[in-house]
């Protein structure tokens, strides 16, 4: 299986409920580093598994709404905790419809075995989330 990855990161501000999150309950800022990894059994003709410049600015694309924002403010996540792993799975969702959409060239999804998305919130801690293009 070949694997190709590219790498952003995002800053954001939000808020947990729950008794659980401690003192994360509190308005706090995460700064994330943000690896989206492709996955496919052969290449293709150019000898790709996909071209890394657009890989990288689907990815850039797909972050821009949620960086440098308040979670708690956006319509999108009312009512949910954007925990590291929620929001690898939010990036995946959104990459992955990208992709499906033709972003990577019409046709490419079909290629691609499965993508994951790692959100590193330490040094010592992340989370990811992989499945197929949807």
């Amino acid at each position: 299986m070949f694997a190709l990855t590219v790498r952003d990161h995002i800053m954001i501000a939000h808020s947990f409920r729950g008794e659980i999150f401690g003192p994360a309950q509190r308005m706090h800022g995460a700064t994330f580093i943000v690896d989206l990894e492709l996955r496919r059994r052969a290449l293709d003709s150019d000898g790709l598994i996909a071209d890394i410049g657009a890989l990288t600015q689907l990815l850039q694309e797909v972050l821009r709404p949620i960086n440098y924002r308040n979670l708690d403010e956006l319509p999108e996540f009312a009512g949910q905790n954007t925990t590291t792993e929620f929001l690898a799975k939010y990036i995946h969702e959104r990459a992955s419809q990208r992709i499906v959409e033709g972003a990577l060239g019409a046709g490419s999804a079909r290629a691609f075995e499965s993508m994951k998305v790692s959100l590193g919130e330490s040094h010592v801690a992340w989370a990811s989330y992989e499945g197929p293009l949807s």
